[in-house]
């Protein structure tokens, strides 16, 4: 598959799994329960796509643009989400497992992470500003040099965030979440 435009269609049940896929472009697109495991898009385009039910594990979006693209209940294991065009970054996660994957130096303002896994991610030098981590756990994730200016933290779980390493100005936390924010000074809290 390479160079061709697709359109308003649906991709139900469709494996991609191990395959290289180049210059393709995708546009008001919807995969169902599609298998991207291992798989390569590079310079591809996906805009106002959604990913329901997917497995998206160790796929590599080399220099390909991410605009509006929603996932739903989808595995993204282990992906470099950093090897995406900066350009338009706009992506949205519901009820997701992200786990060992990573959004170094990205700039995605506004991004809502719903009811997902994000165990041991890494958001180092990224820009995060009014992003909101509903219900999400963050276990081992780990926050540096990142902007966090007015995110919302207040349903999030099991995050270590160091106020000194990171721009916080404006964000939302609840009182249980205060350890999260303390850990480091060994602090017993009650």
């Amino acid at each position: 598959m390479s160079s061709q435009i697709n359109d308003d269609k649906t991709f139900d049940g469709t494996s991609f799994a191990g395959q290289i896929v180049r210059a393709t472009e995708y546009n008001n697109c919807h995969f169902k329960k599609c298998d991207f495991t291992n798989s390569e898009f590079a310079l591809c385009k996906f805009i106002d796509c959604v990913f329901e039910d997917c497995n998206l594990s160790m796929m590599k979006w080399s220099r390909s643009t991410l605009n509006n693209v929603v996932f739903k209940r989808s595995k993204l294991l282990g992906i470099n989400f950093s090897l995406c065009e900066d350009f338009l970054f706009t992506v949205r996660f519901e009820s997701c497992m992200l786990d060992y994957s990573s959004f170094m130096s990205k700039k995605m303002p506004k991004t809502h992470f719903i009811k997902s896994s994000l165990k041991e991610v890494t958001f180092t030098r990224a820009v995060l500003t009014g992003s909101v981590f509903d219900e999400s756990d963050l276990s081992g994730t780990v926050f540096s040099a990142t902007d966090l200016t007015g995110v919302n933290f207040a349903t999030a779980l099991n995050y270590i965030i160091d106020p000194e390493l990171n721009t916080m100005n404006k964000a939302i936390f609840s009182a249980h979440g205060l350890e999260g924010l303390l850990y480091k000074y060994n602090l017993k809290l009650i």
